[in-house]
C-alpha cells in the first residue's frame, strides 16, 4: 500500500496503460499511441495542444486550444468516453458576460480546467493590453460566463488550486513581458471572490538546471497529496536552435504553497519522440492537465507536444513521490515565500 494519498475521487475509466517491461528510474512513461489528438482535428483547426480534460459524467470533458487555419488560437470544447478519442464542437466556446452580453476575447490559448466546490473554471491566456490571464465559470458546459480578468499585463500560465486555502481561492501565475518571455519565475496569489486579488507570493524561479535555466511556468493543476500539492510544471532552456520545453515536478506546503518542500533537479519528460520534437513549434512538452484515481493512485498526464498535438503520459502516485523527493534540490528563493 502506498504511503500516500491523493484527494480526490476514483476515476476507474480513466486512460491507463501499464509501466513498460524494462523503463529503469523513470517514474513517467508515455501512451504507446501517442499522440491521441493529431493535426486538422475539426473543420477550421489546423492543430490542437496544451489543452485540459477533466472526468465528467460517465465519461470526460475538455477545453482546447484550437489553432484555427487563420493562425488565430480560441478554446473549443471536446467529449470523450475513454480520454483517449476525442470529438470536438465545431464552433469554438462562446463566452457572455455575467448580464448575458457577448464576451469573447481577442484569442485564447493554453486553457486549464478546474472544478472548485460545484462550479468548473477556465483560466487561460488572451489579449488585455497585452497577454493576460483571462477567467471564466461553467457549472453545465452550456453556459460559459465571463470573470474579471485577475492581474494586469502582462502574464501568463495561470492555474486554479481545485480547493480554497484559508477560506482563499489560489492561483498560481507567470507574470511576463510582451514578448515571448525570456524570463520567468511562478506566483502565487489569493482572492476572496475571484475579483479581488493579493498576497501574491513567489513560489520557484529558474534554477542552474540547464532544462529549466530560461523560465519556468505552471501547468496542470496541483494534486492534493498527504504529502503537500504535487505540481507538474513545464521548465524551458535556451539551446542554439531554440527553446526547448520540458516537464517538471515539484511538491507544495499543503497550507502555504508558496513553499516549496521538494522540488526536482532533473525532468520527467523532455522532448524525445517524433511528435514532440518536430511540429509547429519543435521540441516541446507542455503539461496543462491531469486525471488522477485517489482509490489506485494511478495519474494520466495530458501535455501539448509541438503545439501541434496532443500527448498523454502516465505515472503513478508512490513512484513519482519518490522520485521528486529523491531527486530534490530546494534553494533558499524556493523556501522564502516573501522574495
Amino acid at each position: 500500500m502506498s504511503r500516500y494519498q491523493m484527494t480526490g475521487e476514483a476515476v476507474p475509466g480513466m486512460p491507463w496503460q501499464e509501466r513498460p517491461a524494462g523503463l529503469s528510474g523513470a517514474p513517467v512513461w508515455r501512451y504507446t499511441e501517442n499522440p491521441v489528438i493529431g493535426r486538422n482535428p475539426v473543420k477550421g483547426v489546423a492543430r490542437i495542444f496544451n489543452s485540459a480534460v477533466v472526468p465528467y459524467g460517465d465519461g470526460f470533458i475538455g477545453v482546447f486550444r484550437g489553432e484555427q487555419t487563420n493562425g488565430i488560437p480560441y478554446i473549443y470544447l471536446g467529449r470523450s468516453g475513454d480520454g483517449i478519442h476525442w470529438s470536438f464542437e465545431e464552433e469554438k466556446i462562446h463566452f457572455t458576460d455575467r448580464e448575458g452580453k457577448d464576451a469573447m476575447p481577442a484569442y485564447a490559448y493554453d486553457p486549464r480546467l478546474v472544478k472548485v466546490e460545484d462550479t468548473w473554471y477556465i483560466i487561460w491566456c488572451q489579449d488585455f493590453y497585452g497577454a493576460a490571464i483571462g477567467m471564466a465559470e461553467t457549472k453545465d458546459f452550456k453556459t460559459f460566463t465571463r470573470l474579471e480578468n485577475p492581474f494586469l499585463p502582462f502574464n501568463r500560465n495561470a492555474v486554479l488550486f481545485p480547493r480554497k486555502i484559508h477560506g482563499n481561492y489560489a492561483l498560481l501565475s507567470r507574470p511576463s513581458d510582451s514578448g515571448h518571455t525570456p524570463f520567468g519565475d511562478i506566483f502565487l496569489s489569493e482572492s476572496p471572490d475571484l475579483i479581488y486579488w493579493g498576497r501574491h507570493r513567489h513560489v520557484m524561479g529558474k534554477s542552474s538546471e540547464w532544462w529549466e535555466s530560461l523560465k519556468i511556468g505552471g501547468g496542470a493543476a496541483p494534486i492534493e497529496t498527504s504529502e503537500g500539492w504535487l505540481l507538474f510544471y513545464h521548465g524551458v532552456s535556451g539551446t542554439c536552435n531554440g527553446y526547448v520545453y520540458s516537464i517538471g515536478g515539484a511538491i507544495l506546503d499543503l497550507d502555504e504553497p508558496s513553499i516549496v518542500k521538494y522540488r526536482c533537479e532533473t525532468y520527467l519528460l523532455t522532448p524525445e519522440e517524433w511528435y514532440e520534437e518536430r511540429g509547429f513549434v519543435p521540441n516541446v512538452c507542455f503539461p496543462c492537465a491531469t486525471i488522477h484515481d485517489a482509490a489506485t493512485g494511478r495519474i494520466a498526464i495530458y501535455y501539448g507536444a509541438a503545439d501541434s498535438y496532443v500527448g498523454l503520459a502516465f505515472t503513478e502516485l508512490s513512484d513519482i513521490m519518490d522520485y521528486i523527493k529523491k531527486h530534490s534540490v530546494v534553494r533558499d528563493a524556493d523556501t522564502d515565500p516573501g522574495k
